[in-house]
């Protein structure tokens, strides 16, 4: 076995009373992929910074090969005083590094050089930092969220160069596709340990319930243990009393064991706050126009969007999205064509901008807007506390300055903000942004059960699979087309994926050894929300179905029916073997959706 590049081992930190980091291992050798998995705030971004040797940790030892190269790659680039994004990536170079790597990459990445670092939107600055830790061809790369901000065709490039590369990776991602695609490995940190096996991020979640069922069963065999030895106390206590002495010491090591025993952190409990129903026409828009100056953002697009659709818009940045969404809202005229709102609406927005937020100012505060300790939930009051609880939030964290949450904290406070306000429809931009795994499967279910309509600009493949019906794409020149199903169907449909707008399509210096295509493990199956809704309406439906064919055969029971009304007859016999076929087909259709569900149950 090769020797580690970089070693972390019995590594320890702790903040406050609950260690952080309780004794971690991790190496990484040469050419290894591994995904670091863990819920926000279990010190991922922590022990990312201790293999950089950003952070000293508080016991434990660091070791990196002699002569091995690392670049680490944070969630918030510090750009410093330089000028330009090329001086800017220039500067993370070795003497011995070839100079031209920087200015292609950047150009790779849609960038000049030219930029001032200090004017770049998200996803313009995340660009650069990564050409910047990219450009020296590092030995180890340490990628915090490297795919936030990024459109969905810079983060196949991406996949593509990093895949090519023969660094070694460790990578923290929400991004399941992406964590698939790349990921040889799994690190799961959690309640300050890791587990590890030997495979990539698709085994992960299998294995992750394994573990934590396991744990579970242990659990309960100790609490079984322990009620048998305080019964025993009771009631068993017999005169040899080295014997009792010795069980008594037993009984007290089982319940220091079940004390401090550290349980996993509970699933966000998101709810959407939903006002009345709104009509069943939401959004209609026919032939709409935006331009600004000579280009056409948005050129002659129509749509027609019902209650309980969900619609997901793809894009380059740059491509337009938030402006057709204001379009299709009513926040913005076209220039020409029109948009027409349904009956009852109620909006309720998710802003991927966090800037907004005032960072001085408190987790309370940013949810009760800093008045008084009640927050407004689906216009009923509820104590902030017990609103933050819901979004995994300790109660000590009340008066958290928000400059010092994390990212996926931020994440969780906003979808907090924008979840508390009554709506029936829901526009979320990038609400994926930061959040863990767990929170993420617990928004799609959200969304999944939410009975008003979603309209969502996400660059996650594999979010957008799982909860869209929809999804509209640009095809250049202010085009855009709508594809029915998630991304996966429009790539189907489309035959080619979207344009890299943002940058020159991919040339490399010299050809890259052809590798052998590995195939991306499907993502985990779950129902979609027409599937859903299905398997909730059908039995209804079949009992209505009964009902009317029972009413129907009442009719055809006269004896004297053909005789003396042959319309009626005909018309009745008709109706019941109509209502036959539908309650056949309802009850096949349900039978299998339900067979599907136990299925993935079990899976």
């Amino acid at each position: 076995m090769a020797p580690p590049l970089i070693q972390l081992k019995d590594i320890k930190l702790t903040f406050g009373g609950t260690p952080l980091l309780n004794g971690v291992e991790l190496n990484v050798a040469t050419g290894e992929r591994v995904c670091l998995i863990g819920r926000n705030g279990s010190g991922k971004s922590t022990l990312l910074k201790i293999a950089a040797g950003l952070v000293e940790p508080d016991g434990g030892t660091r070791f990196v090969q002699p002569g091995a190269t690392i670049r680490y790659l944070p969630q918030e680039p510090d750009f410093g005083d330089h000028k330009t994004t090329l001086a800017y990536v220039e500067a993370g170079l070795a003497p011995g590094d070839d100079q031209h790597q920087a200015r292609y990459l950047l150009e790779q990445l849609g960038l000049t050089g030219d930029e001032n670092p200090h004017n770049l939107s998200g996803g313009e600055a995340r660009r650069a930092a990564l050409a910047c830790v990219l450009a020296p061809s590092p030995d180890i790369l340490l990628l915090d969220e490297p795919t936030n901000h990024l459109d969905l065709s810079t983060i196949e490039w991406l996949e593509q160069e990093l895949d090519s590369r023969r660094s070694a990776l460790v990578l923290i991602s929400h991004d399941r596709r992406f964590l698939t695609n790349l990921s040889r490995s799994t690190a799961w940190l959690d309640r300050g340990r890791i587990n590890q096996i030997d495979r990539g991020f698709a085994s992960f979640e299998a294995w992750r319930d394994e573990v934590l069922a396991e744990e579970e069963r242990d659990q309960h065999k100790l609490d079984r243990k322990i009620v048998d030895e305080e019964h025993w106390l009771r009631h068993g206590v017999s005169g040899r009393r080295k014997r009792n002495v010795k069980r008594l010491a037993n009984l007290h090591t089982l319940r220091d064991q079940r004390r401090n025993y550290r349980g996993t952190a509970g699933s966000a409990n998101l709810a959407a706050a939903e006002a009345e129903q709104s009509g069943k026409l939401v959004i209609e828009a026919k032939g709409i126009t935006k331009a600004y100056g000579e280009r056409k953002i948005v050129d002659n697009f129509s749509t027609r969007i019902q209650r309980g659709d969900r619609l997901g818009i793809i894009g380059p940045n740059g491509a337009g999205k938030t402006t057709l969404v204001n379009l299709l809202t009513g926040g913005m005229q076209p220039d020409s064509g029109t948009v027409r709102l349904g009956a009852n609406l109620e909006m309720a927005t998710l802003d991927q901008h966090r800037e907004s937020l005032d960072p001085k100012s408190t987790l309370a505060e940013a949810l009760t807007g800093g008045r008084g300790d009640q927050i407004m939930v689906g216009g009923k009051p509820k104590h902030v506390v017990g609103y933050m609880k819901d979004f995994l939030f300790a109660q000590e964290q009340r008066g958290t300055p928000l400059e010092v949450l994390s990212g996926g904290e931020r994440g969780r406070l906003m979808l907090a903000r924008a979840l508390a306000k009554p709506s029936n429809l829901l526009v979320l931009d990038e609400p994926t942004n930061d959040l863990d795994l767990e929170t993420l499967d617990v928004l799609e279910d959200m969304l999944g059960d939410y009975e008003g309509t979603v309209i969502l600009i996400s660059h996650d493949r594999d979010f957008l699979d799982r909860v869209v019906t929809s999804v509209i794409a640009p095809e250049g020149n202010g085009k855009w087309i709508e594809y029915a199903g998630g991304y996966s169907d429009m790539l189907a449909q489309r035959g080619a994926d979207l344009k890299r707008e943002t940058a020159k399509a991919q040339a490399p210096a010299e050809k890259k050894e052809e590798r052998i295509a590995i195939p991306a493990a499907a993502p985990k199956r779950r129902l979609s929300f027409n599937e859903k809704h299905a398997l909730e309406t059908l039995p209804k439906k079949m009992e209505t179905l009964q009902a009317d064919i029972a009413k129907l055969q009442r009719v055809l029971d006269d004896p004297n029916l053909y005789t003396k009304d042959r319309k009626t007859f005909d018309d009745t016999s008709a109706a019941i073997a109509k209502a036959h076929d539908e309650l056949s087909a309802a009850e096949e259709r349900w039978l299998e959706l339900e067979m599907l569900r136990e299925e993935i149950e079990q899976a």
